[in-house]
Parts: structure tokens; sequence; C-alpha cells
């Protein structure tokens, strides 16, 4: 995995004491384990700090401390890149790095701007995302909401990574449900003309059913009696299809959500396709029948039981379509498939990772991601939602109501698989109480000191034409600590498919600048006393601390930190699909 620039000469300078010690005969192992460094636990301990000693005792049969101390006597120019190398037993290796090591941090970061943290790990292996795929059959709700914005993130920190990465949306536009649609909104439309009709037991009740129905009359008006029963539903099954999938393109636009690929289900039964793929199968014999049904052999590969995939009525299940389009996925060429499911699709992974080795796949080729709930509250008291009774609350609402920054945010904070509190009422804060907005206005407070700058007549160097050797404060290079290590962070988020490590470390580095924003100064004190904009509540008063000062060369090398500060944070925003404002 690429690391940043001071982890990756340590860990450099770690594999060159082993390499040296092995050449000297000290240790024997023929492959050294992955080199990973962490922070220590407390700050006094270190900068960073290695288990290589540890992993290594089995094999060469010695005592970690032995080895440890082993390394550190074989450390290349060791006293050019450490302070302080300490063992700790049983053989933890505490490093403290020097400051000039932790300066380069931020010429790295001027060098490679938005493109900092990003790697080539993928090597542009073509990845395939789909998420949100909703029924067609209403408008998206907050659950919608927290799968789109999973799936987005997942995305994008992929091609950060260097995958080639396309996402897409599968319409549901086929089976049962869109029966009940037509059924649905021709009830409804009944209702409106005056004539007393029995609604589908299953139907849909939402208020949008009847808005729907409406329109419809409007367009037709009674041109629907000239049509059979069975006609008039699929007319109005059509229409209310077109209406809602239009409804979701532009919910998700307002969300900042873009598909490469729409695909459609229906078109997979209209082409025969699905009967295709089932033959094929059936000619391996990978289908049987049984009962005047067929069947998967998915218990062949691992899942619980074999799978139904054509009833006996000759209607094709869920899952007959699912293999055929996953079938599809496959033989478009993407290396790696990756859905996104709500939770309570979990029992479903098996069998699909069954269709991935039936066509000599391993299972690994289809990752699945689950979503779990989203329990809306405000001021702290939950908001009842119920898609069945119309009464739920729609992901557009949320947008609406919060933004869609803040609700990316939220739905991204906590990791997919657990569940969500989202507080709408919080949501909208500005106060450091309000996770989204304590990030933001990092970015933000930031733009504010380089206007206060330009007005005073204060230049903004570049971290390559300012001498950063002055920056040696504990709280300046803690700051550049967790900027060296925003690159190992993007990529293990990639890597386990975890946007929420992004939120946890922007609110981290967020933290970590409005403390050091209230603690020292940035730019010298204006004669007239002139402040910044006025800081909401629990961020600071607005003003710089009065007590420091500051020559002409700590100023510019702390303007080159907060340079540094605001592009990882604009860089990681990104990631998440979210804006970094410079006002707030």
């Amino acid at each position: 995995m690429s690391q940043g620039v001071v982890q990756e000469k340590v860990t450099s300078a770690l594999l060159g004491a082993l390499n040296g010690a092995k050449q000297k005969g000290q240790l024997k192992t023929e492959s050294w384990p992955t080199l990973s460094l962490d922070a220590p636990k407390r700050p006094e301990w270190g900068d960073l700090a290695s288990t290589v000693a540890m992993s290594l005792a089995s094999s060469e049969q010695r005592a970690p401390h032995d080895i440890a101390q082993i390394i550190v006597d074989n450390i290349p120019q060791r006293d050019q890149l450490f302070d302080r190398v300490e063992i700790v037993r049983p053989g933890f290796l505490n490093l403290t790095v020097k400051p000039s090591l932790w300066q380069e941090v931020l010429r790295e970061i001027e060098a490679q701007g938005k493109a900092y943290g990003r790697a080539d790990l993928g090597r542009h292996r073509r990845v395939l995302v789909e998420y949100v795929s909703a029924n067609p059959t209403g408008p998206l709700h907050v659950g919608h909401g927290r799968g789109a914005a999973v799936g987005q993130a997942v995305a994008r920190m992929l091609e950060a990574v260097g995958y080639d990465v396309v996402s897409e949306y599968y319409i549901n536009d086929a089976g049962r449900q869109m029966k009940l649609l037509g059924a649905s909104v021709y009830a409804r439309y009944q209702e409106l003309l005056g004539r007393a009709v029995e609604f589908p037991a299953d139907g849909y009740h939402g208020t949008y059913i009847t808005e729907v129905a409406e329109r419809v009359k409007q367009r037709l008006g009674g041109a629907l009696a000239e049509l059979s029963p069975g006609e008039r539903e699929e007319r109005c099954r059509t229409l209310a299809y077109e209406e809602l999938l239009g409804l979701i393109r532009d919910d998700l636009t307002s969300f900042g959500i873009e598909f490469q690929s729409w695909f459609s289900e229906a078109s997979l039964l209209s082409s025969k396709t699905v009967e295709r793929v089932l033959e094929e199968l059936r000619s391996r014999q990978l289908l049987f029948e049984q009962e005047g049904a067929w069947w998967f052999r998915s218990s062949a590969f691992g899942d619980e039981k074999d799978r139904v995939v054509r009833k006996q009525d000759g209607e094709y299940t869920y899952l007959a379509s699912d293999i055929a389009y996953h079938r599809d996925k496959l033989q478009r060429g993407y290396d790696l498939l990756i859905d996104v499911w709500g939770a309570d699709h979990h029992g479903y992974i098996p069998r699909m990772q069954a269709v991935m080795q039936a066509y000599g796949h391993p299972k690994e080729r289809l990752q699945v991601v689950l979503v779990q709930l989203v329990k809306l509250l405000r001021a702290g008291v939950e908001v009842k939602m119920s898609k069945r009774t119309g009464e739920f609350i729609t992901m557009r609402e949320v947008i609406d109501e919060v933004g869609a920054d803040a609700a990316k945010f939220y739905f991204l904070m906590r990791d997919a698989n657990t569940h969500l509190e989202f507080d709408l009422e919080l949501a909208k804060q500005r106060s450091a109480d309000n996770p989204v907005y304590y990030v933001q206005y990092a970015h933000a407070r930031i733009s504010s000191l380089w206007r206060v700058a330009a007005s005073r007549g204060i230049a903004c160097p570049l971290p390559s034409r300012t001498d950063l050797t002055v920056l040696t404060d504990p709280d300046e290079l803690g700051l550049i600590r967790k900027l060296s290590v925003y690159p190992s962070v993007l990529q293990a988020s990639a890597a386990g498919y975890e946007p929420h490590r992004i939120t946890y470390y922007l609110q981290q580095l967020a933290a970590l600048l409005h403390t050091f924003y209230n603690k020292h100064r940035i730019l010298p004190p204006a004669a007239d006393q002139e402040v910044f904009e006025q800081a909401p509540p629990g961020m600071g008063t607005g003003e710089e601390p009065q007590r420091e000062t500051l020559s002409p060369e700590r100023t510019a090398a702390r303007l080159a930190l907060m340079s540094g500060v605001q592009q990882v944070i604009r860089n990681g925003l990104a990631v998440l699909g979210i804006s970094a404002p410079d006002q707030m």
C-alpha cells in the first residue's frame, strides 16, 4: 500500500536495517513480513511505532527485544532520520522522526495538490459498482439515500486508488411490483372519476400514487375506457413508471449522484436473455426440474440449499433475472463487481456468489456492501416512516431540509453495516456539535485567513518557497503528522469499501485545526486589532490569540501549514462527494 513521504522513508529505513542484518548473518528469515507503522497511543512515546520485531520472533526463534535491538543497530542514516529510537518490551519500536522529515509532507501536498492521497493500486482494473437500484414504484426514501451516498463514495474511493470505475443503476422494471404499480394507479384513476373500486390488497397506498393518477387523468381523460381492462392497467403502469423513474433521476441529481449506466431488467426478459442464460445453465447440469419448477444448483457452490429460478406456473423468480444480469456484467469484462444492497438482502449473498462460481469465477469476483437502516430523529425524537402507508420520509425531503452535503456526511459517518441515527435538527446547526459543519467550517476558516492576509498585504507563499524549519512546535508537527496519514486512510477505506473511515479522519483533522487556530497566532496582529469572521458556537472566538509574537518566517511557515490542511480537507470531502465551501 502506498504511503506518505514520511512513512515511506521510515519503512525504507526499517527494510534497510533488516536486509543489512541479514547480510551480516544476524537474521535468517527468508522474506520479511509486511511492515506497518502505527501512531503510538501516547504522543510522548514517539511519532510512529512498529511491531516488526515481534512478527519475526517465531521465524527467528529469538526474543522480540533482541530482534528489535538488531534492527536499531542496523538502521541506515539513523541520526539523519530520527531524533529518538526506543525499544519497549516485549519488542515495540517507538520512533521519533526529525521535524525536517515531517516538514517535507507539506511540500508533497503542494506538489500533488488534489492528487494527494491518490494511488495506482487498482492498476486500471475495471470495476462496476451497482447501487440504489430501487424499484421505480415510488420516491426514494432515506434508506435509499444512505445507499446512494455509500455507493457513490465507494466508487469515488476506488477511482482515487487507480481503478476504472463505472456506476450503474439496475432498474427493476419487471415483475409483480410493476404490475401492482399499474393496478394501484388505475384504481386511484377510477376513484378520481367517481367510481367505487376495490383497491389491490398489496397495492401502493402512498399519496404519490393519487398524484400520478391525477396526471394520468389529465393526460388521457376518458381515453382509457376504450381499452381492455388489462390494457388500461398496462397503460397506467407505463405512464407511472416513466414519471416515477424521472422523479428518481431528479432526486439523485439533487443529491449529486450521477450514474454512467442505467440497466433495465425488462430488457433481459424482452430480449430472451433470461431464457437463454437458464438454458445454458441447464445444458451444464446446473439447473434441474423438480415438481414442475426449475432449480439452480447453488448448493454445489456453498449456498445452504438449491434455489428456484422458474416457478411451476412458468413465471421467473427474481433470482433468474439476477443471474442473467450478473452474467451480463461478467460478459462486459469487469474484473470486479460491487453491489450495494440493503442489509435485509444478507441471505442473498451466497446464492449470487454461487452464480460467480457457476461461471468459472471465484466468489470474490462479487463483493457486496450491506447498508443498514436509518432512524430519523428530530431533536432526539424518532420520526416514524412507513412506505406502505405513504407516511415515509423521502430522500428528497431530507435533502431539502438539511442540504445534500449534510445528508451525505451523516449517511457516511458510521460503518454502512451498522444502524444509523440521523438527527435532522442537529444536521442544520451551525455549531461544533454538527460534524459536517465542523469539517466544512475548518476549510472555510482557512479561506478566511487568505482573505484577511490579502487585506493586510501579507503574502501567502507556497511551501516549496517557504522556510519550513521553523515548524517545530508540537501542535504544528501534530497537524503535519495527521496530514501525512491521509494517503493510507484513503487507501484502507477503498480496500475495505468503508467511506466512514474518511469522515472520521476529517473530523479528527478538523478538530486539530480548530484547536490550533484557537491556541496559536497565524498572522501578526493588525494595528487596528482587526478580527476574523465570527466563529460559530464551540469553535472559538473568531479572533487569533494575542499572546504569541510571530516572525515573518514563522508567519509564512504557518500559512504554508494551513495550505496543506485545507488541501487535504478539500481532497477528503471531494472523495465523499461533498463540497468544500470558502465561506459559511
